[in-house]
């Protein structure tokens, strides 16, 4: 076999196998699009308001990653419903209403105050392990659906704010552990 047809038939099986991924990822999608719910949409107006700096935030924004949202039954099971399971560059803003990642490149996430139920830092979470307490791991719900999602901080002390900041937003909504 040449070295040209060698190249071309890795060259296959390369492209065969992230076809396959996608297919896969895709599918995934489609199964949690029929049993999780409907996530919360931002509030009209709200991410321009944001923007132009016209709302009282309860901290300073803090730049990093958004890394995921997944379920609560394991760290890594990552939701396909949307791009809220890809990682991207993102603000994140701590209002009175809610927390809201404006993510670059991908759709913003909002999660509203009342949906909040824990926050705390992780060693990792789909898309982005970390040593230590690497992330800040919001726990929110939907319903009876309970979600995390993760974000790592271009300022690691921005945690030490964040976490009870975040938890202060939460209102009667029943703590749950945190999924294996």
């Amino acid at each position: 076999m040449s070295r040209l047809a060698l190249s071309l038939l890795f060259l296959a099986i390369f492209l065969l196998l992230v076809g396959l991924m996608l297919w896969g990822y895709r599918n995934r999608g489609r199964r949690q699009a029929a049993v999780l719910p409907t996530f919360p949409q931002i509030p009209a107006g709200l991410l321009d308001r944001v923007r132009s700096r016209e709302t009282e935030e309860l901290l300073p924004p803090s730049t990093g990653v958004y890394a995921s949202t997944v379920t609560d039954k394991s760290w890594q099971d990552r939701v396909a419903v949307g791009d809220v399971g890809y990682r991207a560059d993102a603000t994140a803003y701590l209002l009175t209403d809610g927390v809201l990642f404006d993510r670059t490149g991908a759709s913003p996430v909002w999660i509203p105050a009342e949906s909040v139920v824990d926050a705390r830092t992780e060693a990792g979470i789909a898309g982005k392990i970390m040593g230590g307490d690497g992330l800040l791991v919001i726990r929110w719900a939907v319903g009876d659906s309970r979600f995390d999602t993760g974000f790592r901080a271009d300022e690691k002390t921005d945690y030490d704010t964040w976490a009870p900041a975040v938890r202060a937003l939460k209102t009667n909504t029943p703590e749950v552990p945190h999924g294996e």
